[in-house]
């Protein structure tokens, strides 16, 4: 048996990191992946790169990591809102500009993409999706057939990604699978102040369970607050809720949403 733990979307939440990082040594796994985006919405964005790179987690380069790591004018996140930009752009250049010349050197060199071959499984291991570091696959805009091409086209039995900030996943009929492994940066908008992170475990089949960790939320909401990023981050934070990004979801994902 292979376990693998796997989660993305660290936007500087230091303080979810560590604990994520010490839910996974708890429970024990062969390998730990962070699937990117380091940096941004949070405070502090050295902290979680000393975290990551100190405890030797693998880590793939995000849309975020890769604008940060080359000084690019904004984090290419995707977004096609004017609200929603507006505060990625916020945070990008809070981010970009506390971010030593040491880590984005680091980030530069990250891999995009990486595979796995586990217990006869091919694992395609991404940001965005296989296609893209910052395509969105939201489960209810993701089709079977779709994933099913997605996995043809890119020769996987399991694909792996990110990015969206909330974590599902999809048995496909082909006995293929698409996960999201969610983001550890900020809640899943789901009215929870903790955050979720995937286990994955490979033996002949794969059980895939999203576990949810608390950590102190409080604390992280005060050093936004100190930092004088929007007050809307803060609020997400403390509440579970997403404020910003909205417009972004689809109308499902929305719709559990409080705004």
């Amino acid at each position: 048996m292979v376990r693998l733990a796997a989660f993305g979307g660290v936007y500087s939440n230091h303080l979810a990191l560590a604990a994520v990082l010490e839910d996974i040594e708890r429970r024990g796994a062969d390998r730990v992946w962070c699937l990117g985006d380091l940096g941004g919405f949070g405070p502090h964005p050295d902290r979680a790169a000393e975290i990551l790179r100190g405890a030797g987690i693998s880590m793939l380069r995000g849309n975020y990591d890769d604008s940060i790591g080359n000084d690019r004018a904004d984090c290419a996140c995707g977004y096609t809102d004017p609200r929603d930009n507006g505060f990625a752009q916020i945070s990008y250049d809070y981010t970009v500009a506390r971010t030593s010349s040491d880590h984005k050197a680091w980030m530069r060199g990250l891999p995009e993409r990486h595979r796995i071959e586990a217990e006869g499984r091919r694992l395609l291991l991404c940001h965005g999706s296989p296609r893209r570091v910052n395509e969105f696959l939201w489960e209810s805009a993701c089709s079977d057939a779709f994933l099913e091409w997605l996995c043809d086209r890119h020769e996987a039995d399991v694909i792996l990604c990110t990015h969206t900030g909330i974590p599902w996943h999809r048995a496909l009929p082909s006995g293929r699978h698409v996960v999201n492994v969610g983001a550890i940066g900020r809640p899943a908008n789901d009215g929870r102040t903790g955050v979720w992170y995937a286990g994955l475990e490979l033996d002949g089949g794969l059980e895939v369970e999203f576990r949810p960790v608390a950590y102190d939320h409080e604390a992280l909401a005060l050093e936004m607050e100190a930092e004088r990023l929007p007050a809307e981050f803060a609020e997400t934070i403390r509440t579970g809720w997403w404020t910003t990004c909205l417009e972004n979801l689809p109308v499902r994902e929305r719709r559990r949403g409080r705004h």
